[in-house]
C-alpha cells in the first residue's frame, strides 16, 4: 500500500500514517513547542512566507508549520471530512 499524502498548501505534503496532531499555533505552549523544535532542527516551514494557521506534529517529533487552518487540513486526512479511529491506527 502506497503511503496517502495529504496537502497541507502551497505544494507541500506529509504522509497521512506520520501526523499524529494538528493544532492551532495560538496558544503560548505551541509557540514554545515550535521555537523548541526550531532550536533542535526539528522544524519545518511549510508556510510560504504566510502565516502560520496550524502546527502539525508528526512521529518522528517534527513540527511542520502551515498556512492553511487546522480544519481544512483536518478535512483532507477523510473524504468524509471526519476522521475516525480507524483512520488513526492504520
Amino acid at each position: 500500500m502506497s503511503p496517502k499524502l495529504v496537502s497541507i498548501g502551497f505544494g507541500n505534503s506529509v504522509v497521512s500514517r506520520r501526523v499524529i496532531a494538528i493544532i492551532s499555533p495560538n496558544a503560548a505552549p505551541i509557540r514554545r513547542l515550535r521555537d523548541e523544535a526550531r532550536e533542535e532542527k526539528r522544524l519545518i516551514d511549510a508556510t510560504q512566507g504566510r502565516r502560520t494557521r496550524s502546527v502539525l506534529i508528526t512521529d518522528s517529533n517534527h513540527v511542520i508549520l502551515s498556512a492553511i487552518q487546522s480544519e481544512t487540513i483536518a478535512q483532507r486526512f477523510s473524504p468524509e471530512g471526519t476522521l475516525s479511529v480507524e483512520d488513526l491506527e492504520e
